[in-house]
């Protein structure tokens, strides 16, 4: 393998592929749709593809529960079809990773249906099975063992019940791994984003936990677990038999374990997801939730950027499959209803693109993120598809009313980052012309990709402007990190440094015009404005306070950046700084 790190100078789009494109009318989203929406996807300036799960699935965690790791699930189309796909994504200049899931596997899957018929049977220790279970609770589903009536045992699952846990801990599990690498990488793919791969390895004895988090309980017990660097290194050797990459997931991981991973002689990854960030409105679980503070959303940030630069590399991200829209929880969508578009929708939904993008590490852009989508309500609990949210939705805060429980859930469900992508305001967003496996958000006539298009202003056209401007700065890729204000909770400010250059990055979180304080170093210097998420700046003697007709929120109008300046509401801007 030659080492290299390409993939610092690159950006990925993310595919969640149910809900993306149907191509052949049947309601459900497939690679015919991922084809014919290649050229979009390279038009955005991203340099590669994320697929999520696209393997056969009983869909019980739509994806996540594997039946056969080793074809794709006929819903979606075939191997020669995502051959087809893979060959015009490199094409067009596109590399492809896909997901690796291998802490759990479906019920459906053989190994484990032969697993189950008993202890003798080859694949008897292919999953974690025990006469009597502990006390570890499923982060999805209840208790995390679940009785099965044929083999006369329960069985691990720290996930939903039709997940159960692989023994990474017998080797023969672990050659399976190694052959469901290859079997990809010998296709053409660049790689593997690994789901939650700090949980295969469990403590030996599989001890009770602690009772300090309902859902968490026992996860002492099996998070970066005693052998996982072992079992990490195995599949890295496979991987340096070809020129990939390798990303983890990693829940509730910290800094110092995550760089036990990243870096050093031990490096088993070259990124990985971690969550802090996204904890900013305490948002794992609906049982959770509490309102957005900027101030731990920077602190987040921070935290792994200064503890990575020189040694590691960030993944960024802010919308996943798995986490509601960002708008919606960090922009203007925080406030008011879900039934209307906010009232700045776009500002805030370009301002957060600017508040990750420049940062030090490789973005990824969820689809339909580029658009600007928002969360979706729906009436009633039966309605969302998620397990997840249907379980924490019957086991968290029982007594509340079922307006106050339905109400958690349009905040938290993931199912609001799972309906159809919206492109075009025909028929069902012009997702497919059968009907929609899931409901389509209803500000589809607004929001949508053939509308921001043709908007020179949008949403969509911003994150190409942000993804250029990245590409072709070298120190917006590999330059120093620093925050400034980091207790200020109304802006996000932070300087991007290398060699005679500076970026100054300056986000406003707040909906009403805010005044910005320069750092020191910057005071009395003129920079050059690179990139704004309002459409003009106007002159100082055109300086306007307005109300927006039917709303109290006041707008105000500024030129330039000063040391007393304001900023209108979600305003972002990025100057650029040589020295002399």
């Amino acid at each position: 393998m030659r080492e290299t790190d390409w993939y610092k100078k690159m950006s990925f789009y993310q595919i969640w592929i149910r809900s993306f494109k149907d191509g052949n009318g049947d309601g459900i989203g497939d690679l015919y749709g991922v084809y014919e929406k290649l050229p979009y996807i390279r038009s955005l300036g991203v340099d590669g593809i994320w697929f999520s799960p696209i393997y056969p699935s009983p869909n019980a965690d739509y994806g996540y529960d594997i039946s056969d790791y080793k074809d794709i699930h006929p819903d979606y189309g075939d191997l020669d079809l995502f051959t087809k796909v893979l060959d015009r994504a490199h094409e067009l200049g596109l590399k492809v990773i896909m997901d690796l899931v291998v802490n759990h596997t479906s019920d459906e899957h053989p190994w484990f249906q032969e697993s189950r018929k008993g202890r003798d049977n080859p694949y008897s220790d292919y999953y974690i099975w025990r006469d009597k279970p502990n006390n570890w609770a499923s982060l999805f589903e209840g208790e995390a063992w679940e009785y099965d009536p044929e083999r006369g045992q329960y069985y691990l699952h720290i996930f939903a019940k039709k997940q159960p846990d692989l023994n990474m801990d017998n080797p023969k599990v672990r050659e399976e791994v190694k052959e469901i690498l290859r079997f990809w990488l010998d296709l053409g793919v660049d790689g593997f984003r690994e789901d939650v791969i700090n949980f295969i390895s469990k403590e030996e004895g599989l001890p009770d936990g602690l009772f300090f988090l309902p859902a968490a309980r026992g996860m002492s017990h099996y998070k970066d677990g005693p052998h996982i660097h072992e079992y990490m290194a195995e599949f890295r050797e496979v991987c340096r038999e070809y020129d990939c990459i390798q990303i983890g997931e990693g829940p509730m991981t910290t800094v110092r374990s995550a760089l036990k991973y990243l870096s050093g002689p031990g490096k088993s990854l070259d990124m990985m997801f971690s969550f802090d960030h996204m904890m900013a409105d305490c948002l794992y679980t609906e049982y959770l939730h509490r309102p957005f503070r900027l101030r731990k959303l920077k602190r987040a940030f921070s935290k792994w950027q200064k503890a990575l630069d020189g040694r590691a590399w960030n993944a960024l991200y802010l919308e996943n499959h798995d986490h509601p829209r960002v708008i919606s929880r960090y922009g203007d969508g925080r406030h008011g209803s879900l039934r209307r578009i906010p009232l700045f929708w776009k500002e805030s939904g370009k301002m957060l693109a600017v508040s990750y993008l420049f940062q030090q590490g490789t973005p990824f852009i969820y689809q339909g993120q580029e658009i600007g989508m928002l969360n979706i309500r729906l009436n009633s609990i039966e309605q969302y598809a998620d397990v997840s949210s249907r379980n924490n939705y019957y086991r968290y805060h029982v007594k509340d009313s079922i307006k106050k429980r339905l109400k958690r859930i349009h905040i938290s469900s993931r199912d609001s980052s799972r309906t159809p992508v919206q492109w075009s305001d025909e028929r069902h967003a012009g997702f497919t012309e059968g009907e929609p496996w899931f409901y389509v958000n209803n500000n589809y006539h607004t929001i949508n990709v053939a509308d921001e298009e043709n908007d020179p202003g949008s949403i969509l056209n911003f994150y190409r402007k942000c993804l250029e401007l990245r590409k072709h700065s070298r120190t917006l890729i590999y330059g120093s990190y620093r925050e400034y204000f980091p207790k200020d909770k109304r802006i996000y400010l932070y300087e991007r440094r290398l060699g005679k250059m500076r970026y100054l990055i300056i986000c406003s979180f707040v909906r009403r015009p805010v005044r910005v304080r320069l750092p020191e170093a910057y005071q009395n210097r003129r920079g050059r404005l690179l990139l704004c998420n309002y459409p003009k700046t106007v002159k100082k003697e055109e300086l306007n306070l307005y109300a927006p007709e039917g709303d109290s929120v006041k707008e105000l109008l500024v030129s330039k950046i000063a040391d007393h300046g304001y900023f209108r509401p979600y305003e972002a801007r990025v100057y650029a700084f040589s020295s002399k």
